[in-house]
């Protein structure tokens, strides 16, 4: 005898499927741009500039995404957003080497500002059906949001590895060609055979309820947006820089042996970081315990993760010189970051849901997301600054002064029952 799926779990499939997709290429393009205009000769301020509109895209599309799904559905945030992220790579292959500088570092920043158009449409689509379809079992909708989010980042982090080889092996232009080429594949397969089950829209949907009046909600976006703010100062530009600058030779080999170094450890942090998104709620033992709990955990892992930059900031600082053994120490490091970031990450999110209604769960998660884009843009600006002004030991005491940011902002956080009418 064979159970019937329930319904809408077809279409949340179809979405997961397609949003993991798209962070594939999503992954392999950002280290793509990183990698080969770094080569070209680039500074960390300008690689910064490269991904600046990327990330002010992703603050407002959020916001108007939450409307637009509210108002039109889910199904057509995220057909609009496999489509634009193909439109972006097929306007980076035309990318003319022989313009000048800053027209071409305008011209990327443009392109890439439409790909975080795109990705926060898809995003937004795939986040909000978790709260719709998941299951009503005590620890079900935890498991789902840290199974989509978990398994996002693990693919991302097989993006950055594919970038970076991509990149040595194909050159740019072949590389962005081929991703956009796949992608149109499958958003032509989604919309032939799109199966039912999401929401529709709702045409009372009125722009202005995309600003939350909920304390929990702004706390929780606050603390977000410095989190990733963290992660992002020492991730986007210090990191890889650091790296090319110990790993390259300057001669055409050694490049290639960089990119892939350097791509293979961005690819193992973003799967590391990704398998333990997943593994939270085992980890919380969500379960079993009550939401007012995962709230105090939420104070607790931020306190967790703000020793980390913070000791490998004094670490590179009073090192001076490069080593082997800094190397390995600061890898070791990150990685352990990256296990206490996701656990702080996979509770932001599913506290976001908790904490929304189903009426308003697209216009609070495009909130909430809204501040995430807030962070990754503040973390990449401060990136590149940083990075000019003080090098690596600077990226790190910056994370480690927004985690405390972040630890503030969670510290406000109540179970809804204990949150003033």
């Amino acid at each position: 005898m064979t159970t019937a799926r329930p319904e809408g779990l077809t279409g949340y499939i179809a979405v997961t499927a397609a949003y993991w997709a798209f962070m594939l290429t999503d992954g392999a393009l950002r280290m793509l741009v990183l990698l080969h205009f770094h080569a070209l000769g680039f500074s960390p301020v300008q690689l910064a500039y490269l991904f600046v509109l990327y990330e002010v895209a992703g603050i407002v599309t959020n916001l108007c995404a939450g409307w637009i799904a509210a108002r039109f559905g889910l199904t057509s945030t995220l057909f609009a957003g496999l489509g634009l992220q193909v439109a972006a790579l097929l306007a980076l292959a035309l990318l003319d080497p022989a313009w000048a500088l800053w027209p071409s570092v305008g011209y990327v920043m443009a392109v890439q500002g439409a790909s975080g158009v795109a990705k926060d449409l898809s995003k937004m689509s795939a986040k909000s059906a978790v709260k719709l379809l998941a299951p009503g079992a005590q620890g079900g909708l935890f498991r789902w949001v840290a199974v989509l989010t978990g398994s996002k980042n693990a693919v991302k982090g097989l993006g950055f590895l594919l970038g970076a080889m991509l990149l040595a092996l194909a050159g740019f232009v072949p590389s962005v060609l081929a991703m956009a080429g796949v992608l149109a594949l499958i958003l032509g397969l989604l919309v032939w055979k799109m199966p039912a089950g999401l929401p529709q829209g709702r045409k009372g949907a009125k722009i202005t309820e995309v600003f939350s009046t909920d304390r929990n909600i702004n706390w929780l976006s606050a603390a977000r947006l410095a989190l990733f703010g963290a992660r992002d100062v020492w991730f986007v530009v210090g990191i890889p820089i650091y790296f090319y600058a110990v790993l390259s030779d300057g001669s055409e080999a050694g490049n290639r042996a960089a990119f892939f170094m350097i791509g293979s450890f961005m690819a193992l942090w973003t799967i590391l970081y990704g398998g333990v998104q997943a593994s939270a709620p085992r980890l919380l033992r969500a379960a079993t315990r009550p939401e007012a709990a995962l709230v105090r955990d939420a104070r607790r892992w931020a306190g967790l993760l703000f020793a980390v930059p913070a000791l490998l900031a004094l670490l590179v600082w009073a090192a001076g010189a490069p080593s082997p053994w800094l190397t390995l120490a600061l890898v070791a490091g990150l990685l352990v970051f990256g296990a206490l970031f996701a656990v702080n990450s996979a509770l932001h999110s599913y506290l976001i849901l908790a904490f929304s209604t189903t009426e308003r769960v697209t216009m609070d998660v495009g909130f909430y997301y809204m501040a995430n884009a807030a962070g990754r843009l503040l973390g990449t600006l401060l990136s590149g600054l940083t990075y000019q002004l003080g090098g690596l030991p600077a990226c790190l005491g910056t994370a480690a002064l927004l985690v405390g940011l972040s630890w503030l902002g969670a510290d406000r956080l109540r179970p809804p029952q204990e949150v003033p009418a």
